[in-house]
């Protein structure tokens, strides 16, 4: 996993949402993803069509790894997310790269009276939500491109707003911190799922790969943020730490997973080995964390 930051690190937040259309989304894996769905694949449907991210099981140690076992601990993450975020009937909440709108999907089919947005750089993961998701029970739902620095929505919009395994591709942590905090209403919530380095790990994270070694199967990659980074950013950004939860054991059999369905996949990239090889053996050794954060205002 790459740890450069982007060029845009040093923007303004209005220079961004003036930039956005100009912006070449380069995310392998997506393009991966999107290809096999194009083709009708049903494995990669039913693995990855609503949700692109690690799956939770609360008793790891049973985990079934069956397609239907990995697509039912997606939507546990999703459940984790929203518990974090202390999500109930009537909010409004922002999703905040939203990939195929898995999450809104989840809160859509869970909750009543909601105003949902899911943002993206991607339009073409957002055509997918669009087809994807309706809304049910009285919601309200839209999907918008925009960059996840450079919100383009009105101060104090939304109860919450969440990033689930997407901020490490956030060219600015505190700049989306910021934005978060301006967007929440008083009371509001901001939750995120990351990777997240400990100390040993940490000095290694901060090498800096030259092109085109910097971008991997899973794109460019910030995973710079420890534990003690989070607390310090929000206190910075005068958010509070509601929430600080360590899953990696949680998340674990997500690799076994991974791993059989590349082989049936045939998947031949070594890029894609060896990233998430490399992961998966970061996060057994308990070198790389699999964090649930939930930040309010």
């Amino acid at each position: 996993m790459n740890t450069q930051q982007s060029d845009q690190e040093n923007l303004s937040a209005e220079q961004l949402r003036t930039t956005d259309n100009a912006v070449k989304v380069k995310l392998p894996y997506f393009d991966y993803l999107l290809a096999s769905l194009k083709s009708g694949d049903e494995l990669v449907e039913k693995s990855f069509g609503r949700h692109v991210h690690w799956g939770y099981w609360e008793q790891p140690r049973l985990a079934e790894l069956t397609t239907a076992d990995f697509e039912q601990a997606t939507e546990n993450l999703s459940r984790q997310v929203c518990l974090a975020g202390n999500i109930h009937d009537g909010l409004k909440v922002l999703d905040v790269g939203c990939g195929f709108g898995g999450t809104i999907a989840h809160i859509n089919e869970n909750y009543s009276g909601m105003e949902l947005s899911g943002l993206n750089l991607d339009d073409r993961q957002l055509l997918r939500a669009r087809e994807a998701v309706r809304p049910l029970s009285d919601n309200r739902i839209e999907f918008l491109q925009g960059n996840a620095c450079a919100l383009p929505f009105a101060d104090q919009s939304f109860d919450v707003v969440l990033a689930v395994e997407c901020i490490f591709h956030f060219p600015d942590r505190r700049q989306f911190f910021n934005e978060a905090y301006r967007v929440l209403k008083p009371g509001g919530y901001l939750v995120l799922s990351d990777f997240v380095p400990n100390t040993v790990l940490l000095p290694f994270t901060k090498i800096n790969l030259p092109e085109p070694f910097s971008i991997g199967f899973y794109g460019k990659c910030n995973v710079q943020y420890s534990a003690k980074h989070y607390r310090d950013l929000a206190k910075q950004t005068q958010f509070s730490v509601q929430t600080e939860r360590d899953i990696t054991i949680n998340t674990l059999p997500t690799y076994v997973y991974l791993r059989r369905l590349g082989r049936k996949q045939k998947v031949t990239s070594k890029t894609a080995v060896l990233e998430t090889s490399t992961i998966e053996l970061l996060s057994r050794l308990r070198l790389l964390g699999y964090y649930v954060y939930g930040f309010q205002k």
